[in-house]
């Protein structure tokens, strides 16, 4: 018994600083390594001109993913659109930087910076920003501040109903609820409150909904599936993996890969993205990121249910057969060991 203890002691005395060292370098290592890597950008004006200001962005080796546009009014389309983040410019007056702190402030900053690098000598940039954040939220913080209260309110809730001993539909119903309430309060705070959304309050409200009910849908699932391990999985691709692989403060693309495009199929990334679409962007390129939070909800809810059905092929169904098997068998020593009352009158 001693030793299992003393086996027990060093085991959380090496695993804990190694779980500890993990989440540190999945929170810090991502932004330590913040810069562009095939970040979408487009060029405008006339072919000569924007052959130049593409082959100038190429040098920067791969720091661009760049595309040309025949007008301005199509590179702003593009923009609104979420096709890129911004696009370089060529008039008669002078080089141009279109930007959008909407979709980051950060990459809005970084283009900001090679429109200047890449002028001319003596000119300055002009800078438009075509989607602008929010007055009440320039820099995006309040907005990037979002991403780890989804992460906790997909873990909280997971975990509530399955610490609350609710399986299968009433689990999905209690799921389902608690998420709606998420949306309502998530964008009651940030639109109405706070003014840092500028979309419709219903689809913001939605998209705060289904966020949360993806991220519970896992945990809950994978703790019907795996007992209460499977809120530890859970809270991992939530908030371990989630939180800082989502890239909703800079860019998924300014983050190192593959970190960048893993965030974007787990719950919180898509969902922050979901949300700046339908906040800023008019619903633009909501589509994937919706379809993605569908996925981990529709799995999650079918682990809910698959974890209902095995409790029940393999606890509650047998329960009943057992004790009525043991009735007839402690019938039957009794009458063995001890003969019935109208056995022993005869």
């Amino acid at each position: 018994m001693l030793e299992v203890r003393n086996r027990k002691t060093v085991a959380a005395i090496v695993l804990i600083p190694v779980v500890i060292a993990l989440a540190v370098m999945a929170f810090v290592w991502p932004n330590a390594r913040l810069q562009p890597r095939e970040l979408p950008v487009g060029v405008a004006g006339p072919p000569n001109a924007a052959a130049q200001l593409a082959q100038r962005l190429g040098e920067h080796g791969g720091a661009f993913d760049v595309t040309t546009y025949a007008t301005e009014d199509a590179a702003r389309t593009a923009i609104e659109e979420r096709d890129v983040y911004g696009a370089f410019v060529a008039t008669p007056e002078g080089p141009k930087v279109l930007t959008a702190s909407a979709a980051s402030p950060v990459v809005a900053q970084l283009l900001t910076a090679a429109a200047a690098e890449n002028a001319p000598s003596g000119a300055r940039p002009v800078v438009d920003d075509v989607v602008a954040a929010p007055e009440e939220d320039p820099r995006g913080s309040a907005f990037g501040s979002s991403v780890l209260p989804l992460a906790l309110a997909g873990v909280i809730s997971g975990a509530g109903v399955t610490l609350l001993g609710l399986r299968g539909s009433r689990a999905v119903v209690a799921l389902v609820g608690a998420a709606c309430g998420i949306g309502l309060v998530g964008a009651a705070i940030t639109d109405s409150w706070l003014g840092v959304l500028d979309g419709t309050w219903w689809a913001e409200a939605g998209a705060f909904a289904l966020t949360a009910l993806a991220g519970s849908a896992v945990v809950a699932g994978f703790a019907a599936v795996l007992g209460t391990a499977g809120i530890g999985l859970g809270a991992v691709i939530n908030v371990f993996l989630g939180n800082p692989f989502s890239g909703v403060t800079t860019a998924p693309e300014m983050l190192p890969e593959p970190v960048g495009m893993l965030g974007q199929w787990l719950p919180v990334g898509s969902g922050g993205q979901l949300l700046r679409s339908v906040a800023f962007f008019d619903g633009n390129a909501a589509s994937g990121p919706a379809l993605t939070l569908g996925a981990w909800t529709l799995a999650g809810l079918c682990l809910v249910l698959l974890g209902r059905g095995r409790r029940g092929g393999t606890g509650a169904a047998e329960g009943p057969g057992k004790a009525v098997e043991a009735r007839p068998a402690m019938a039957g020593q009794s009458t063995a060991g001890q003969p019935a009352a109208g056995q022993r009158g005869q």
